[in-house]
């Protein structure tokens, strides 16, 4: 299959165009895209099958093989906090399971004032360890 990037995408419209590493551009339409995926990025690489339309070649069964970083990813890595000042975040983080551990040892939930402060603690935590 013909690998490339897209050259640009317009997801109001449902179509753009990806350029082939070993050829001319190719007309990519919305339903050429793969499930659950309404755009593209340009930049993005992608592979992809190729159909010769009325209008020249299109592509169909597009595969995203990797998108480009965005802007905003650079920026909420620049906003990191300091590893010092999630030294104390974990910490907690760690007496609030140690609570929820016992809660799920004597057969029941964890009360919601614990496990809503824990539930935050760990999202903002899996934050931090996805950038």
């Amino acid at each position: 299959m013909p690998t490339g990037k897209v050259k640009w995408y317009d997801g109001e419209k449902g179509f753009g165009f990806l350029s082939r590493e070993d050829g001319e551009d190719v007309y990519v339409r919305a339903s050429a895209l793969p499930e659950g995926v309404s755009t593209l990025k340009a930049g993005t690489r992608v592979e992809f099958g190729i159909l010769s339309g009325r209008k020249g070649d299109q592509a169909h069964q597009v595969r995203v093989l990797d998108a480009p970083k965005s802007v905003a990813v650079a920026q909420r890595r620049a906003q990191r906090k300091k590893p010092e000042d999630m030294v104390n975040v974990v910490e907690d983080l760690i007496r609030l399971l140690e609570g929820v551990e016992e809660a799920y040892r004597h057969g029941r939930h964890p009360e919601p004032k614990t496990a809503r402060p824990t539930a935050k603690l760990l999202r903002g935590l899996a934050d931090e360890l996805d950038l």
